[in-house]
């Protein structure tokens, strides 16, 4: 079983999400931050608007997290509810972009985020909120997939020719 920094970066190589050098100490930070069941949405690099250190910003099932591990002052952990956050936006600059976030009375900002990345952050965060419970399911089964698992039921007995042909004749008129 690997560790969960493992996990961890199997699971940023699936959202296609390649971390420069300057986050590794961030995401190395990361399995003490995370649940063990915690699944992450997104992840970008940036600047803190304040501090202007380097920072990651982590969208997962559960919160936003924002991660900034600086060589003196330690572990910096922020995180916010999906339920505070009234709204999530970007604006690009010449090369970069910002995400601002609305959290309570709150304005979090940071820079420095390439310009893909913080549009498709910004986009999963919102289709995240706007839909927890599907986001991570499967999408629709097809017809073709209702089709197969109504061949089964049949070849199976559960259903008789004419209960298959009728559900067959339901589905192909939809």
């Amino acid at each position: 079983m690997g560790s969960r920094l493992d996990e961890i970066k199997e699971e940023l190589d699936k959202l296609d999400i390649n971390p420069t050098i300057f986050a590794r100490k961030e995401i190395r930070a990361l399995p003490e931050i995370l649940s063990t069941d915690e699944r992450i949405i997104y992840l970008v690099e940036g600047r803190n608007k304040t501090t202007q250190h380097h920072i990651i910003l982590v969208a997962t099932d559960r919160r936003l997290i924002f991660v900034d591990k600086e060589f003196m002052y330690g572990l910096t952990v922020e995180d916010y509810s999906y339920t505070k956050i009234s709204s999530i936006q970007y604006e690009t600059a010449m090369m970069l972009a910002s995400i601002d976030i609305q959290v309570s009375d709150d304005l979090v900002e940071i820079d420095g985020v390439g310009k893909y990345e913080a549009k498709l952050f910004c986009e999963k965060v919102r289709d995240f909120m706007s839909h927890p419970k599907e986001y991570f399911h499967q999408p629709e089964p097809t017809v073709l997939d209702q089709l197969e698992q109504l061949g089964r039921l049949k070849m199976n007995g559960i259903l008789s020719e004419e209960e298959f042909n009728e559900q067959k004749k339901n589905l192909l008129n939809k």
